[in-house]
């Protein structure tokens, strides 16, 4: 039965006018009830109904009581006989509608061709174009299986003529060089180059992890992409989205494969799109390649000398009465030698002299002196052959003139790279002075020779300019010409900003004038730092007053009501469907919610069966969800090959699809939820991450000095009722403020977030600004809450908030905000509309950027990071909804283990797709865990005897995150036709 509409869509759809009633004159009982529906249906639909079930109950009830018969009769109509023939032909007569012929298919298909598949190569959305296409012309769409026909046959053409519009801007050298990459050796072009198919397996390859090899393999790499010289704008007018498509199946696709396509334009157009993606990618990896580079030959240096420096470490104690002793000896014998004077006068004698000389040598500038000198010389003997090199074949840019002086060292660097062993720069060259040559390095740098004569040392001097390319690059205050993620950040900013300002400022919801603004930011504080300071004598938890460890102390929460029944109905779900495989939960939750109908294949048309596809997708799935891998995932009772289950992982699981089956998933929980159960929908969710060992063959994984070993990041976004909404896969030094708004942003359910629960590493004054931008409060649980100070709104009031006075500090700068307001709200648009990850944008700001929107989103941050606190002191209720969030988020992370227990938890691989999709995988089971065992509990709780068990503290305690019945491990029995006995979901409302 079709879900019941809202009350505006019956008003909106099925209200009768009077010509429709005109229309009803000679008609009476079920005939007239029928020939209502089939018109309103008709002109809502664009289409006749198939039967009674298309049609919502309210609706049946809103038309018959206007045309004054009983909804009953409805099923009185006979909805396949000649009478409802006869009533098509009336109401296609006098609404204008058609029948769909050859010559409308015909123009159908190529109306999508030119006007929808050009840019949009999904099937159902392109179908539903068509649909909606066939309804403004009054056409009556054809049957399925026609309208199928004519979405693949728009599809080809429009893809058909993309292709031969891409390669013939290519130019015949270049389509020569491309299929060269792909051609078996008897069909290829004679180039004087030495095994091309190997060329593009390299192109391919992953990079490895952080070594002077590594990078010297992807210098090669992108040297190789340059070669075959693809035109910069070789796809200019064709959507992105398309062209991703085209890298994602050449990436699949085998050389021989993509030789065989008997279209020569679709060959050299799918390698065009991969080498352009790829040279992109390869450019970012150099960036992070040489920001890691620096970094490890710094930190090697440090953790080399401070070794050194610790076995030869003897802390000397009393140097106050040893100075004094010393003075006494040396004043009563100014004449005599120091070795029969000073020495004795000392306990221990010289040996403690020379350690308090040792241990003065060994701290301070000294000791920093010392760290620079080793890196020096580690840079020189080894690092230096590839680091320069890669600055010769990346073009790095800056907006900033400021940041010049760094181009032109590395400008210098470049010309004398070949120049030996030369020591000094020619007393002719000024190297550029910036400022990493000055600080620690200024001695190293810049020295006296043997004539007096002040020289600049040139590896020291390359050294210092690395390390502050390095600073500036993380900043995004340089850039580099051709990459992606290391971009101009200008790029990064939506380039319609000007011409739409009022729209993007409405989607803000953020008025356009700055001093509104910042009266309703004022406005806020005021009235939530007047609430706490009137209230902070009747709160009991919370106290303000002068201490050396921070103005604010704040009690901790008492322990909530213990749940008593939650054991007992756990227990009744085990006895009534006992101990369920995982990989039957996960089928259940695809068979229920259909979410592999968005899973589309990458590489086109594929012969393979819908059910063996399906079959064959969650073995993939539940190989890399419990991460035991798609060979033992094999070895079950299925009858699916293993190389079966990777060509469908290959084909078509990727990270998009698998994203967009967990998002299914999530919104059908939502559908199914009962609201007497579990309540009304949350509009908050919570965020942290958790650690997973990982190979560190690669750039991306990292270690983390807080879990220990190496290994990357999953930052989770779960809902209050256990559903994750989003998911993503970080390094270790990555920032968590960004991973948490990219979350709440763009987690793609049907979830409207309002508030996002963090703890405090997930949290920070920029974190604050850029979510009060958004619309969107971050409510994070401070840990060293004894410590932060509560800024003023106003200056000039130093008497307001007496009670507070100890937590006060400066008052908020307006005036910075003022002038920053717009170029804020951009940043913020960036984010909203996705120009550029949350990660590219809040590169700029950081500490050591100088930027001056940073500036400013601090002062905005800093005012909401004092209403936050204010109001958080202030309500216990909000500090316990805050750590019940929490609570989910860390229940989630404790599933992870039980879930993906494969290898030890550990990500064996060193691709970062593979690990990504582990992490999507993982993501997709837990999903299918937590919406079957919600369907569970409400089957269970169906029953009023079990129902009436619930205690208030049962209510708040009750998850459907539990697997104590579920048996994740043991040999894989997939059964696709044997099902969970469980009710039909309810479509939200009671259970």
């Amino acid at each position: 039965m079709a879900r019941p509409l809202e009350f505006d869509e019956l008003v909106e759809h099925f209200t009768l006018v009077d010509e429709d009633l005109k229309l009803l004159r000679n008609k009476s009982g079920p005939t007239r009830l029928g020939f209502a529906l089939l018109m309103k249906f008709l002109i809502w639909r664009g289409r006749f109904p198939q039967g009674r079930a298309e049609f919502p109950d309210n609706a049946v009830d809103h038309v018959a009581r206007q045309v004054g018969v009983s909804a009953a009769e409805v099923g009185l109509y006979d909805w396949d006989g000649r009478q409802i023939k006869r009533h098509r032909v009336v109401l296609r007569r006098v609404l204008g509608f058609r029948e769909c012929s050859v010559a409308d298919a015909e123009k159908l298909t190529f109306w999508l061709a030119g006007s929808v598949a050009h840019a949009e190569r999904r099937v159902e959305q392109v179908r539903l174009e068509l649909l909606a296409h066939c309804h403004a012309e009054r056409i009556e769409p054809p049957e399925r299986t026609r309208v199928d026909r004519i979405v693949a046959s728009a599809l080809r053409q429009a893809e058909e003529a993309l292709f031969a519009r891409v390669a013939g801007r290519l130019g015949a050298p270049v389509v020569t060089r491309l299929l060269d990459l792909v051609a078996p050796a008897a069909s290829r072009d004679s180039t004087g180059r030495d095994d091309p198919a190997g060329v593009l397996a390299l192109i391919r390859s992953v990079p490895g992890n952080v070594s002077l090899e590594s990078m010297l393999t992807e210098i090669d790499k992108l040297l190789a992409v340059r070669a075959v010289a693809i035109p910069a704008d070789v796809f200019a007018g064709v959507a992105p989205k398309v062209v991703a498509g085209w890298r994602a199946q050449a990436a699949v696709e085998s050389p021989s494969h993509l030789w065989a396509h008997p279209n020569r334009d679709k060959t050299v157009t799918l390698l065009a799109a991969l080498l352009q993606a790829r040279q992109r990618e390869i450019t970012d990896a150099l960036v992070e390649l040489l920001i890691s580079t620096v970094h490890r030959i710094g930190a090697r240096a440090e953790k080399r000398v401070t070794a050194e420096l610790v076995n030869a470490f003897k802390r000397v104690t009393g140097k106050e009465n040893i100075l004094f002793a010393v003075a006494d000896a040396a004043l009563a014998a100014p004449d005599d030698p120091v070795r029969q004077v000073v020495f004795p006068a000392v306990r221990g004698g010289e040996a403690t002299v020379r350690d308090l000389v040792h241990e003065y040598k060994t701290k301070g500038p000294v000791y920093r002196r010392i760290v620079r000198t080793t890196l020096k010389a580690s840079y020189t003997n080894h690092y230096r052959r590839g680091l320069i090199r890669l600055v010769q074949v990346l073009a790095f840019r800056s907006g900033n003139s400021v940041h010049r002086p760094v181009l032109d060292a590395l400008e210098l660097a470049g010309r004398y790279s070949t120049a030996g062993n030369l020591k000094y720069y020619p007393l002719a060259e000024r190297p550029p002075a910036h400022r990493g040559t000055g600080g620690d390095w200024a001695d190293l740098v810049s020295t006296v020779d043997n004539q007096g004569r002040r020289r600049t040392v040139r590896m020291a001097y390359e050294v210092a300019t690395f390390q502050a390319l390095c600073d500036q690059l993380r900043c995004k205050e340089i850039w580099v010409d051709g990459a992606e993620k290391w971009r101009n950040p200008d790029e990064d900013l939506p380039h319609d900003f000007d011409e739409r300002r009022s729209e993007h400022y409405s989607r803000l919801r953020k008025p356009l004038d700055p001093s509104e603004f910042i009266a309703t930011l004022q406005t806020e504080m005021r009235a939530e730092l007047g609430a706490l300071d009137d209230e902070l004598p009747r709160l009991g938890w919370v106290d303000v007053a002068e201490r050396k460890a921070g103005a604010i102390r704040l009690s901790p929460l008492d322990a909530e009501p213990e749940p008593r029944n939650l054991r007992q109905i756990k227990a009744e779900v085990h006895r009534r469907w006992g101990t369920v495989p995982l990989i039957d939960m996960l089928k259940e939750a695809v068979l229920r919610t259909s979410c592999l109908n968005v899973v589309t294949s990458v590489a086109g048309r594929s012969a393979i069966g819908a059910e063996d596809l399906a079959e064959r997708l969650l073995l993939a799935i539940y190989g890399y969800g419990t991460n035991t891998g798609i060979r033992a995932v094999a070895a079950g009772e299925h009858g699916h090959s293993e190389d079966d289950i990777r060509y469908v992982r290959r084909r078509y699981l990727s990270p998009d699809a698998a994203r967009a089956i967990a998002v299914q998933i999530a919104n059908a929980t939502f559908t199914a939820r009962a609201h007497t159960i579990w309540g009304e929908g949350s509009t908050a969710v919570a965020s942290d991450s958790t650690h997973f060992r990982a190979f560190d063959q690669n750039i991306f994984t990292e270690w983390h000095s807080r879990y220990g070993g190496r290994g990357v990041l999953i930052y989770w976004h779960v809902e209050r009722g256990s559903v994750v909404v989003h998911s993503q896969l970080l390094s270790c030094s990555a920032s968590e403020v960004h991973a948490m708004v990219e979350g709440a942003i763009r987690h793609g359910t049907s979830m409207s977030v309002a508030g996002n629960y963090v703890d405090s590493h997930g949290q920070s004054e920029i974190g604050f600004g850029i979510t009060r931008l958004l619309g969107f409060d971050l409510l994070p649980r401070i840990k060293q809450i004894n410590k932060v100070r509560l800024y003023r709104p106003a200056s000039g009031e130093p008497d307001v908030y007496p009670r507070l006075q100890p937590a006060l500090t400066r008052p908020i700068r307006w005036d910075l905000i003022a002038q920053q307001y717009d170029q804020m709200v951009k940043y913020a648009t960036a984010i909203r509309v996705g120009t550029a990850s949350t990660e590219a944008i809040l590169r700029r700001f950081t500490r050591t950027a100088s930027h001056p929107t940073y500036a400013a989103m601090l002062e905005v941050g800093r005012a909401q990071k004092t209403i936050f606190t204010a109001r958080y002191l202030r309500l216990r209720e909000l500090q316990r909804e805050i750590n019940s969030g929490l609570n989910v988020v860390e229940s989630w992370n404790r599933a992870n283990t039980v879930v993906c227990y494969g290898k030890g938890g550990e990500l064996a691989t060193n691709r970062r797709e593979e690990q990504e999709m582990t992490m999507l995988c993982l993501r997709i089971l837990q999903a299918a865990l937590v919406y079957v065992n919600t369907l569970m509990l409400q089957d269970v709780l169906a029953d009023d005897d079990w129902a009436a068990l619930l205690t208030g503290a049962d209510r708040r305690g009750l998850t459907p995150l539990f697997w104590q019945h579920v048996l994740p491990y043991g040999e894989i029995r997939l059964d696709m036709s044997r099902r969970l006995g469980l009710a039909v979901a309810p479509a939200g409302g009671d259970a």
